[in-house]
């Protein structure tokens, strides 16, 4: 995950209640369906992913395989 200044013309613009994300056409492959969730908790903040695709996570469940 990145902060771009913008879209590239190719990308896939996500609208959402605050942000928009951009997402490039060849990821979009392996996320689609994933909920985007962000806490402000002090142990696990951060952003998280959700994906229904997912077939394995890592044990600090932060990285996952489609």
């Amino acid at each position: 995950m990145d902060l771009v200044d913008g879209p590239k013309e190719r990308d896939i613009l996500v609208p959402t209640q605050n942000v928009h994300l951009v997402i490039d056409p060849k990821s979009a492959l392996f996320v689609s369906g994933s909920v985007l969730d962000y806490s402000e908790d002090l142990q696990k903040g951060g952003f998280k992913v959700t994906n229904p695709n997912a077939v394995a996570h890592c044990s600090c469940g932060e990285s996952f395989a489609v």
